[in-house]
């Protein structure tokens, strides 16, 4: 049976943590969790260890990003030199635990080195967005699919499955253009330079119920500049 890893970065999310983990676990019973918190008050580590959940958890100082943090945990599950598949999600339940366990077979069957939970396929569906988050997320992908020449609908949602080896060069190759969700399109240009399988499935993405959300326009606009970075240097990303 392969080794699963999931990496969940965190920003505020002790509402939701605690019932996370446990659908998680009941959905991937055979996965490791590693919780990588941002947050300035550690109460979620508190949680962790007060009511025994079956997580590993880090917390960093300074917040640097959701794809910085993502990375970190990437590099500590590496470390460990046991797991075969890597996960990352979101800690808001806006990434639906119940789909784990068909994503994974869906990877596994493929024998895929990325799998993204895609919002903009035909089957897929956003529930509880505001019009313009709509229209902003809309017009980032298609600028990312035309300038960066990957036939994908979806470059910037974080629920995506990985083989050992595509991990291993995310963790060496990316981050080197910023730290937040643009680290998300410049994974999709270094794995595609170097052939690696990348392939999309259905998702519902649901808008978060509990907790206050991360995304602002200033973090949206930022995405926004680094996919014009990215257009300027893809072909150098090997």
């Amino acid at each position: 049976m392969k080794k699963i890893a999931i990496i969940i970065p965190t920003y505020n999310e002790l509402d939701n943590i605690e019932k996370l983990i446990q659908e998680i676990l009941r959905n991937v019973p055979e996965s490791t969790i590693f919780i990588v918190d941002d947050s300035e008050e550690k109460e979620i580590g508190n949680v962790i260890i007060a009511k025994n959940l079956k997580a590993k958890y880090f917390g960093r100082e300074n917040s640097k990003g959701r794809g910085s943090a993502v990375l970190y945990g990437f590099t500590k599950a590496l470390k460990e030199n046991q797991f075969d598949i890597f996960i990352e999600m979101d800690a808001d339940f806006s990434h639906n635990p119940n789909e784990l366990k068909k994503n994974i077979e869906y990877f596994s069957a493929n024998n895929l080195d990325l799998l993204i939970a895609s919002r903009y396929l035909k089957k897929s569906k956003i529930i509880n967005w505001g019009l313009n988050r709509r229209v902003l997320s809309k017009l980032s992908n298609l600028l990312a699919r035309v300038l960066l020449g990957v036939n994908l609908k979806d470059f910037t949602n974080g629920f995506r499955i990985y083989s050992k080896r595509a991990t291993e060069i995310i963790t060496k190759k990316c981050g080197n253009i910023g730290d937040g969700f643009i680290i998300l399109s410049e994974i999709i240009v270094v794995l595609k330079n170097n052939s690696f399988k990348i392939d999309e499935t259905e998702t519902i993405f649901v808008n978060r119920i509990r907790g206050e959300s991360s995304v602002n326009i200033k973090l949206v606009l930022a995405s926004l500049y680094g996919i014009l970075k990215l257009y300027f240097i893809k072909n150098k990303l090997n």
